[in-house]
């Protein structure tokens, strides 16, 4: 009788807690969607506008009267816009590649040797990376003016830019090569393994996440690029961007001929980003979790 007495409170709270822990997580459902909905709005309404027929920039409707793929058609057969793009992917795919190779050597070697000047190194670089890059633009220009790499011949320059100050995004990296155990490498080195095959035969297997979330910082980072490509390139169509050779479209005198097209650009512009996202999320966070364990 005694047990049935205590055990009735217990069961009590466990079931207002139970309740209000549904509460709670229904609250957090209903603004994680509404939330989700606020956010996706724009990208449903460029990607409704995109397959609208009719040109006219303002209209009284979102979903379009008139259905058609003629944005897209016209895209690459009456604009520049197959140059722009081709341009954003070279230069994208190239950076990523540096970018990544530079970033992971950098961050291996600060993470393992121990060298004078090493934490002075890592400390100024920190602190150099916490200057706005635009502060630069008018010496970047000169210097990029000089080699003959603005305007037309504007794609060289921005990989070189671009690349430039690899090294300094060491943090998240190192942070991840950190939590590797040094055994390892101890190990490797005692079985006649270089340091580089250390890295590359050792290390880099233990590392998939922190390579592909180097290459998808490495990637995004052209890829969506303006302020820095549209002043190197001074709208010359041959050295300009995608998201550049976009923007030109929504100036006062052609943004009511080009609007849809312009939906329908950032539409593509979009795909390629959004299916490495969906099928690398899983090691994108991996990388982001990792490398914030140490530092």
């Amino acid at each position: 009788m005694s047990e049935n007495i205590v055990k009735a409170p217990q069961e009590k709270r466990h079931m207002s807690q139970s309740k209000k822990n549904r509460i709670s997580n229904t609250i957090v459902y209903i603004i994680l969607i509404l939330m989700s909905i606020i956010w996706l709005t724009p990208f449903v309404f460029i990607v409704l506008q995109s397959f609208r027929v009719e040109n006219s920039m303002q209209v009284g409707y979102v979903v379009p009267k008139q259905w058609g793929l003629d944005n897209y058609r016209n895209l690459f057969t009456q604009t520049s816009f197959v140059r722009w793009y081709l341009n954003t992917l070279f230069i994208s795919i190239i950076v990523a590649a540096v970018q990544t190779i530079i970033q992971l050597c950098m961050s291996y070697t600060l993470s393992r040797l121990r060298f004078k000047g090493r934490k002075l190194l890592m400390n100024f670089m920190l602190v150099l990376g916490m200057f706005p890059g635009f502060l630069t633009m008018i010496v970047l220009y000169t210097v990029l003016k000089d080699m003959n790499m603005i305007m037309e011949h504007a794609v060289p320059g921005l990989i070189l830019v671009y690349v430039a100050s690899s090294g300094m995004g060491y943090y998240v990296s190192k942070g991840f090569f950190d939590t590797i155990p040094k055994a390892l490498d101890e190990a490797a080195r005692i079985d006649g393994a270089t340091r580089f095959q250390v890295f590359y035969k050792v290390i880099m297997p233990l590392s998939k996440p922190i390579v592909i979330y180097t290459l998808l910082t490495a990637f995004l980072g052209p890829w969506g690029d303006f302020a820095f490509a549209r002043y190197i390139s001074n709208f010359n169509s041959a050295g300009m961007n995608v998201a550049v050779g976009l923007w030109s479209w929504l100036q006062k005198d052609t943004i009511s001929q080009r609007y849809t097209l312009f939906c329908a650009g950032g539409v593509i512009v979009a795909i390629p980003v959004t299916l490495l996202f969906i099928f690398l999320q899983k090691y994108y966070v991996e990388g982001v979790t990792g490398g914030a364990v140490k530092g």
